[in-house]
């Protein structure tokens, strides 16, 4: 007997009509012989090699202006896999790479298209994959003077960012752009001021963000935001605007701890909803992007994969960490032992938030295409996409990936205001001093994440056994630990 389908009132509609055919489907990839399930490297990596060698096939024309995404998608499922190039496709993709970097700052979507936060972020996260200091690597060639001066030229008065010129506001867009800034040094007061309260405006009742909220204008003077006015969220939650809106925040804390405004978001409300996201037993285990939708493997990153970052924040993984860690923080354990509780904080201390083997289960049972590839969910065809945020959900349900706030605190200590910015960006003498803290405690905080010693030679945890491990990833910049710290040690002159 397997899992019973999701009961309902027998008002048939369409959505329960298509739940019920999912489910159904989902169930026939259960296997009958109680073989643990293998994940199919070899094919993944054919599948990878012949759209990366041979291009891919003519249902991605619509994607010509995401050609970063797609070189993207593919690098970084080699690095889960842990598949190398060889110097020669390296240096073939760098070269590629530095044909979409615009003249006036940030990366297009292709040779002489237009610069935008996404496919600057995929750009340069390929780079930090591929490339390398020095001449032809790519990371030298970066113009990251002209991608701040970009970046400045799309702030919004409510600290939000178009994602392009003349185009519309996007979380997901902030994530690329703080991520990017981030890991070039080229991250500001001044470029992130109001930042943090647009993406706390962002969080919808459910806990969850959307992509975008609304700001009131003063009626007698209309470009002018009224401070402290209502700024309702645009649209509803979802899996992916919520996972760029979590890693924004976290990204942007080094800021907020060193103003003077302390915006907030309700963290309580927003596990709740990640928690609820995950699909019930007849769902295999997968994640949904809304309330009411169908599981799709690409959610075992958006929403799986938040939960290493909520664990920045202070909810779950502390005990885990401790527990499971050689590296047990004394001030962890204070925290814990007189932990002052407020009206709406998050109490529990829990040491999986989420059923992270129900997960990989979906991910090895319903995500693998037979003939290579990973899939939102069957009958679909698998694609670059699904085949790499399948990859990452399951690394991140492998792996636990925390930050350490002893390795902060050792970052920050050896950070020398002596090592000036290599990108002189005109900050101005105000905001100097913020300008170093800020520096300081960003590098620090990106570089503060470590893999659990422990989990990491066990193989106990990992559904099919060692065979199916995937190397860890970051939880902020979805690039393996190694590319994140290289590119951006070589950005800070570390």
């Amino acid at each position: 007997m397997g899992p019973k389908l999701t009961p309902f009132d027998n008002y048939r509609t369409a959505t329960t009509v298509v739940q019920h055919e999912t489910e159904e489907v989902l169930h026939r990839h259960i296997p009958k012989d109680g073989k643990p399930p293998a994940l199919n490297k070899s094919a993944h990596m054919q599948f990878l090699v012949k759209h990366l060698v041979q291009g891919f096939p003519s249902r991605y024309t619509s994607q010509d202006a995401s050609q970063p995404w797609l070189l993207f998608w593919i690098l970084q499922a080699f690095s889960c896999l842990g598949v190398v190039l060889d110097p020669g496709n390296k240096q073939k993709a760098i070269d590629k790479i530095m044909l979409w970097q615009h003249p006036a700052g940030g990366f297009g979507g292709g040779p002489g298209q237009a610069a935008h936060l996404l496919t600057t972020y995929a750009s340069v996260c390929s780079l930090a994959i591929v490339g390398r200091p020095g001449e032809g690597g790519g990371w030298d060639g970066i113009d990251r003077k002209a991608i701040y001066n970009f970046f400045l030229s799309l702030k919004q008065k409510d600290g939000s960012f178009l994602v392009a010129h003349h185009s519309e506001v996007d979380v997901r867009g902030i994530y690329c752009l703080l991520v990017v800034a981030t890991l070039l040094d080229i991250i500001t007061p001044e470029l992130v001021a109001g930042t943090p309260e647009f993406i706390a405006s962002c969080q919808t009742y459910e806990g969850g963000f959307s992509s975008a909220s609304f700001p009131s204008y003063d009626t007698h003077n209309p470009g002018k935001i009224l401070d402290g006015s209502p700024r309702p969220a645009l649209g509803e939650a979802h899996g992916g605007y919520t996972f760029c809106a979590l890693a924004s925040w976290i990204m942007l804390q080094p800021y907020i701890k060193l103003s003077a405004a302390k915006p907030t978001i309700n963290l309580k409300s927003l596990t709740r909803w990640l928690v609820q996201m995950q699909g019930v037993e007849t769902e295999l285990g997968g994640f949904k992007g809304r309330t009411n939708k169908l599981v799709d493997g690409c959610y075992s990153w958006w929403c799986g994969g938040a939960f290493g970052l909520l664990e920045a924040l202070g909810v779950g993984g502390l005990e885990n960490a401790k527990a499971m860690s050689e590296e047990v923080i004394d001030e962890e354990e204070e925290i814990l032992k007189g932990l002052k509780v407020e009206a709406g904080d998050w109490v529990d201390v829990d040491d999986e938030l989420f059923n992270s083997k129900a997960l990989q289960e979906y991910i090895l049972y319903a995500g693998q295409s037979p003939s290579g590839g990973l899939r939102d969910k069957p009958p679909k065809p698998a694609d670059a996409y699904h085949t790499l945020y399948c990859l990452s959900g399951l690394s991140s349900a492998q792996h636990h990936v925390f930050p350490s706030k002893t390795k902060h605190e050792k970052l920050a200590e050896e950070w020398s205001p002596k090592n000036e910015r290599q990108v002189d960006l005109l900050v101005s003498a105000e905001d100097k001093d913020l300008e170093t803290a800020l520096r300081r405690e960003g590098i620090a905080a990106i570089l503060s994440w470590g893999e659990d010693p422990v989990r990491a030679t066990s193989a106990a945890h990992i559904v099919g056994g060692k065979d199916n491990r995937l190397n860890a990833t970051h939880p902020i910049t979805n690039l393996t630990i190694t590319h994140t710290e290289g590119i951006a040690k070589w950005a800070y002159g570390l």
